[in-house]
């Protein structure tokens, strides 16, 4: 797994989340659980699946987080949030 593409693709899915969903961590979670990556020429198909997996679980796990803390234990900039 190359893991340069894995946190691209995990800063893309979490802000497009943010950027979808109520901003609970709920709301973010569901959105990520919608998000689909299939296809059998789907490029960089497990950073992809591991990237949406991921922040999926962080989300559920952690639902009693704040957001921003959620998205930092994730590794991605809070600033996320304002961006939006």
């Amino acid at each position: 797994m190359n893991t340069a593409l894995y946190l691209e693709y995990l800063d893309r899915y979490v802000t497009e989340a943010v950027q979808n969903s109520d901003r609970t961590n709920s709301g973010i979670a569901e959105y990520l659980g919608e998000i689909k990556i299939k296809g059998l020429l789907t490029r960089h198909k497990v950073e992809k699946s591991r990237a949406v997996s991921d922040a999926q679980k962080a989300f559920y796990e952690h639902r009693h987080w704040p957001v921003d803390l959620v998205i930092s234990h994730l590794g991605l900039d809070p600033d996320i949030l304002n961006q939006t």
